[in-house]
């Protein structure tokens, strides 16, 4: 059994940037060790150890003098996915050309393998890119539909893909039938007899948002892909806030395709994310990026990015071993534990509502509050002026407030602080 001394002994190890080589030598029976710290605990009771999560505080780099609460944007990364980018980009300057191609290049197979067993796929469905927006695009630009199809999707699904579809039923007449429904809300049969209201014969793709990025609210994605599957309807899945942050594998989704950045809760290098296919449908989506082979089904022609950035790529494989040392389980139940910390006494406070559900089957990490008579810009601005707290204002659909999203990082001070702040603010208002 690990000792409590022998694992602070390690993960501090992993803290240090002088003793990076000591991390990159880690096997695989050192993770299940760092893994195995108090064994006789529970992912929910280590969720609240504070001993074991001040010593992964101590892995980041974060600023003492500005509280980071918006990690839904982008999560910083530790200082060995630091060290990695810079090791790697000093490498390569030695000789681009040679380093990038000849040698960096070659570690893209082995990353491509790690991220699929850890996604609970096949390597061959695994394309490595740079956000969940080049992911999810490939798939929205690059299937075969024809004028008067029907997209079912929600105004809750994030810009940039409600941009994309948007675009294409300009340009081509699909049709998109938005699913109405008022968030926060805990009824998930509710939710899917929304989508499902939806569907209609001519409805070839429905787009799913796991957790909606604007209140974090999940969605039950594998029921409602279920019921498109049932009419013969393709699933597309949007896990950029929910891959590396809840436990699950991709299959477990029930979706067709599936993108994520890699940049917010892996916690891997600013510009880096994935594409999954499955494997019989890649042949049919042309890629964002021509090649000679469009119809391919080789996942590989999704990567066709031509001069890329080899350095953010390889480190990722450094932030993919700090989440294993972590353990899935934990993570989601520390992330929750953040959550629930802050988000429950907010609620008790005048003025303020919490547009998030509690419970840990409707949220993780992100949470979205409101201060009655004020703006989201007013709050988000009053809170970092005053409390050098930085959030995310969000005012979409019904929602006028503003994200709160904590990471592994975050201290319980961090956010008895944004308490404060709340309460000045609603006294205020």
């Amino acid at each position: 059994m690990t000792t409590r001394r022998h694992f602070i002994n390690q993960i501090s190890a992993l803290a240090g940037a002088s003793l990076l080589p000591t991390f990159k030598g880690l096997s695989s029976n050192d993770l299940q060790s760092i893994s195995s710290f108090s064994p006789e605990k529970s992912a929910l009771l280590m969720a609240s150890d504070e001993d074991y999560w001040y010593q992964i505080q101590q892995a980041y780099t974060v600023s003492p003098q500005i509280i980071n609460l918006n990690n839904g944007g982008v999560s910083p990364a530790p200082t060995v996915v630091q060290n990695a980018v810079e090791r790697y980009s000093k490498f390569a300057n030695e000789a681009p050309s040679y380093f990038m191609w000849r040698i960096l290049d070659q570690g893209r197979e082995p990353l491509r393998e790690n991220l699929a067993k850890f996604s609970g796929v096949s390597p061959e469905e695994i394309a490595i890119n740079r956000n969940a927006t080049e992911a999810l695009d490939t798939v929205i630009l690059g299937l075969p539909l024809t004028r008067g199809d029907e997209i079912v999707m929600s105004k809750y699904d994030y810009p940039n893909m409600l941009h994309a579809w948007r675009q294409r039923e300009l340009r081509e007449g699909l049709k998109i039938n938005y699913v109405n429904i008022d968030l926060p809300l805990e009824d998930n049969d509710l939710i899917v007899q929304k989508y499902v209201e939806q569907m209609t014969p001519r409805t070839k793709v429905v787009h799913i948002t796991h957790i909606v990025n604007w209140n974090g609210q999940i969605l039950p994605a594998k029921r409602i892909a279920d019921e498109a599957h049932k009419r013969g309807i393709e699933v597309v899945i949007d896990g950029a806030h929910s891959f590396a942050h809840l436990e699950y594998k991709i299959p477990d989704l029930g979706g067709d395709y599936f993108g994520t950045s890699l940049h917010k809760w892996l916690s891997a290098p600013i510009g880096s994310g994935m594409l999954w296919v499955k494997k019989e449908k890649i042949s049919k989506i042309f890629p964002l990026i021509p090649n000679d082979k469009p119809n391919s089904d080789n996942i590989r022609k999704f990567e066709n990015l031509g001069t890329r950035p080899f350095m953010i790529e390889q480190a990722i494989g450094q932030a993919l071993n700090f989440q294993l040392a972590i353990g899935n389980a934990r993570k989601e139940a520390r992330l929750h534990f953040l959550k629930n910390y802050w988000a429950k006494e907010a609620s008790k406070i005048p003025k303020v509502k919490l547009n998030t559900p509690i419970k840990p089957e409707y949220s993780g990490a992100l949470a979205h509050f409101s201060i009655e008579g004020m703006e989201a810009g007013k709050v988000e601005a009053e809170l970092f002026a005053k409390y050098k707290i930085h959030t995310s204002p969000v005012k979409w659909e019904k929602l006028d407030g503003v994200r709160v999203t904590p990471h592994v990082y975050t201290s319980l001070q961090d956010l008895d602080r944004l308490l404060d702040g709340i309460k000045y603010l609603s006294t205020k208002s």
